[in-house]
């Protein structure tokens, strides 16, 4: 596997991280603790070094089973976790809390169920409107002067908030959906962070599954899968979108690789300071992700790619109303 730095601050990563949400939260029920950990190991094994979690998922199921599958080699992998949320009573109301005092509680739980003295790269999860940014990165310095905190990234964050937050404390990363699907970042946010040396981590870079080519209109997602409720995986909307589908699979099948792999390598080829963390319960999309990491796309590919894309207007919006005003602010 291949190596990137996130950004000025030279954390080196593998090229394609995983990320390990899937296997507790968001896309039905939480797999097998087992069979998760398992899933995590093998990823090392096959070179990956990056691998991302969150409180909010399960909440907290998540960061205890990457912990217990990491712990062994902990000292040779890169972990990032979020903050940023209360969960209420029930554990399932997701309450913006970014508050100085609330992310020193949330270091102190996430180090305990990771199992590790400091964290790699801590995201705040969200922006809290009513937590001013300087105030967040002012906690994280603080944090990362006490050494339990390596490095500050922030997710779905705006232009505005990245600059006033990298003033205070320097960012290592931003984590925001990007891919064929979602270009949204290409317009303001890509171009900020290479001016201020920060890397990139897209998470959903194959459409949270869409780019692979299995989902169609006919598929159904059950209560529990997030995808649901999100107006782009309408029927209609996922019936619309098949011209985006036969585009990637048409380049996979000139490559002679999968759609998977191409969604991947597209990225891969946008910048050198992108790493992607595409997630998944099943070994062999496993090993069929990180097939990607090897493919090359040259610049008349990635020119095709990118006429053929601006002619394809991608229907439905990737949330929904509930939870459009927790990104991009």
């Amino acid at each position: 596997m291949k190596k990137r730095f996130l950004g000025n601050s030279r954390l080196e990563v593998s090229a394609i991280g995983l990320g390990c949400m899937g296997l507790s939260h968001g896309y039905g029920p939480a797999v097998d603790k087992k069979h998760a950990i398992e899933l995590i190991r093998s990823a090392y094994d096959k070179g990956v070094t990056f691998f991302d979690t969150a409180e909010v998922y399960g909440p907290y199921l998540n960061e205890e089973v990457v912990g217990e599958a990491l712990q062994p080699v902990r000292d040779h992998v890169v972990i990032a976790t979020k903050f940023g949320f209360t969960f209420g009573e029930d554990n399932k109301q997701q309450i913006l809390n970014s508050r100085p005092e609330h992310i020193r509680k949330a270091v102190e739980g996430s180090l305990k169920r990771l199992r590790t003295d400091s964290i790699d790269l801590f995201y705040q999860h969200r922006v809290d409107p009513d937590v001013p940014i300087e105030d967040v990165a002012g906690t994280i310095r603080d944090l990362s002067a006490e050494g339990k905190v390596k490095h500050f990234g922030l997710s779905e964050a705006g232009v505005e908030t990245i600059r006033r937050a990298h003033a205070v404390q320097p960012l290592t990363a931003l984590q925001s959906e990007y891919s064929m699907w979602w270009r949204e970042p290409e317009e303001s946010i890509i171009p900020t962070l290479e001016e201020l040396g920060i890397g990139f981590v897209p998470f959903s870079p194959l459409g949270k599954g869409f780019l692979t080519g299995t989902i169609d209109a006919q598929v159904s997602f059950g209560d529990d899968d997030f995808r649901s409720k999100v107006p782009r995986f309408a029927a209609e909307a996922r019936e619309a979108n098949q011209h985006l589908v036969s585009l990637v699979k048409n380049i996979a099948q000139g490559k002679g690789v999968t759609p998977a792999q191409i969604a991947i390598a597209w990225l891969l080829a946008q910048k050198d300071w992108i790493v992607p963390i595409p997630g998944t319960t099943k070994l062999h999309r496993l090993e069929e992700n990180l097939g990607a990491a090897p493919i090359t796309l040259d610049g008349k590919e990635l020119a095709n790619i990118s006429n053929a894309l601006k002619k394809i207007d991608v229907v439905g919006d990737r949330y929904p109303e509930s939870l459009k005003a927790r990104v991009g602010r």
